[in-house]
């Protein structure tokens, strides 16, 4: 349904670094490198999600808001997790069970460093 998605990003090095690492804890690579920008997605494929460099304040989407990754195994959610938190990411949400969204939905949750909130979840 969505061909992709854009952020912006005040300091997109960082952003490259964040995402390098979450990203490529769950198999995605960065596809292309502008000099204001950055694209994501399945290695050798096209962008799902492109940051973009702002030049003035970074608003973040509001309250409700987040964007979830596919990740094929819970070890795979865990490593997201944790790739996130060391490359400057807080956390939103420990890896486990969301038996509230199904019997089977093992996720994680956190916020790059400009506040975006990502999800990476296997079911």
């Amino acid at each position: 349904m969505l061909g992709h998605l854009s952020f912006g990003v005040a300091d997109l090095q960082r952003a490259i670094a964040f995402y390098d690492a979450a990203l490529g804890a769950l198999g995605y690579a960065r596809v292309w490198t502008a000099a204001a920008a950055a694209g994501y997605g399945e290695p050798g494929g096209n962008d799902r999600l492109a940051l973009k460099l702002q030049t003035g304040p970074v608003v973040r989407p509001g309250s409700g808001f987040h964007l979830a990754f596919v990740a094929q195994s819970r070890a795979a959610v865990e490593h997201f997790h944790a790739a996130a938190l060391a490359a400057g990411g807080t956390d939103e949400g420990a890896p486990g069970l969301r038996p509230h969204y199904g019997p089977n939905y093992y996720a994680a949750f956190v916020r790059d460093p400009d506040g975006h909130k990502l999800e990476a979840v296997f079911q």
